[in-house]
């Protein structure tokens, strides 16, 4: 497959692809009820592949790598090393397997690759000098043990009582509705939070070190600082304030967790092992590593903040324009 037939690459060998990101049929009025079903039953779409990937996960690892909720009425380091480790393990696996397809095997080189050049190796700017180098460290010794740290104590909380349980079997219709309605609401506080820490001396503090991340790959997805860490992984602390399930925790702190490395595979399409390309459709948060003030919001966009906060970048020459100019009227309006 050519990857001129769905896009250009321009003389500093950043790829475009010719299909526009699209905002999820949400919030689209008038309701458009085929295109709404098929996004949300289709292939890929809102539950298929990625979120009933997340809960089929989730649900192994809550009845088979839990401890029971007796268990966890005190903390002790035997029950909360196993949930460190089977963390550590799916985090290793599912970065690791993106990792080393795209970028260790290079299956496909650089086609359909956003930026033509591979992660540095040698470059100061990254701990130990090598950007993957410093994605993994900042993965797997920082937003591990802070999701864990999640975990546990929401774990805790609900074998002690203090978080009201709902089981499948009493409530199926709430427990369901809390599993679909939970990106919706990750998305919404993905947004607020990742504005938060774009202003002033927040982004030089905290946010600077994802974004160093100019060219992501797969372990840049949760490469952050651990104050950010804090605050991406608080999206879950909704399920201690209304009646749910530890599946709820679990399966939102996986999603929050595993969600970023295909956020940030660089690649607008991956070679499947029929000999076919698959759209990962990353290209619209990968335009806020490049250009940094730009879609704030998660690549899905299912709540489409930033078309009405007027962030929003399709990666066209007009939405380049609008781009100049709200950056223009910004440094205008600071003197």
């Amino acid at each position: 497959m050519d990857e001129t037939q769905f896009g250009t690459r321009d003389k500093r060998g950043y790829w475009t692809p010719n299909k526009r990101p699209r905002r999820a049929p949400v919030f689209i009025w008038p309701v458009q009820p085929r295109t709404f079903l098929r996004w949300l039953l289709g292939y890929p779409g809102y539950l298929w592949p990625w979120s009933a990937l997340f809960f089929a996960t989730s649900l192994v690892a809550w009845i088979y790598l839990t401890p029971s909720l007796e268990t966890m009425r005190e903390f002790s380091p035997g029950w909360i090393s196993l949930i460190l480790l089977r963390n550590a393990a799916l985090a290793l696996l599912f970065y690791g397997s993106f990792h080393t397809v795209l970028y260790i095997q290079r299956r496909q080189q650089t086609k359909f690759k956003y930026n033509a050049k591979w992660p540095d190796t040698q470059n100061s700017t990254f701990l130990f000098g090598c950007q993957n180098a410093e994605n993994v460290f900042y993965t797997m010794c920082s937003g591990v043990p802070i999701w864990t740290t999640y975990e546990v104590f929401a774990l805790w909380m609900f074998a002690n009582g203090y978080i009201p349980t709902i089981e499948f079997q009493q409530h199926p219709a709430y427990f369901i509705a809390l599993v679909l309605l939970w990106p919706l609401w990750s998305s919404t506080h993905f947004y607020a939070i990742h504005r938060l820490i774009h202003m002033g001396p927040l982004y030089h503090i905290i946010h600077k070190v994802h974004h160093n991340n100019v060219n992501p790959g797969p372990w840049s997805g949760l490469s952050m600082h651990p104050f950010e860490h804090i605050l991406f992984f608080s999206a879950v602390l909704i399920f201690f304030l209304i009646p749910s399930n530890p599946l709820h925790v679990i399966y939102g702190l996986m999603g929050l967790a595993l969600g970023p490395a295909y956020g940030h595979l660089g690649f607008d399409r991956i070679l499947k092992d029929d000999g076919k390309y698959m759209s990962t459709e990353n290209y619209f948060h990968y335009l806020h590593h490049r250009f940094f003030e730009v879609n704030y919001g998660t690549g899905d966009r299912l709540v489409p903040l930033d078309e009405w906060f007027g962030t929003v970048h399709d990666g066209s020459p007009e939405a380049d324009e609008a781009m100049y100019k709200r950056m223009k009227a910004k440094k205008y309006a600071r003197g």
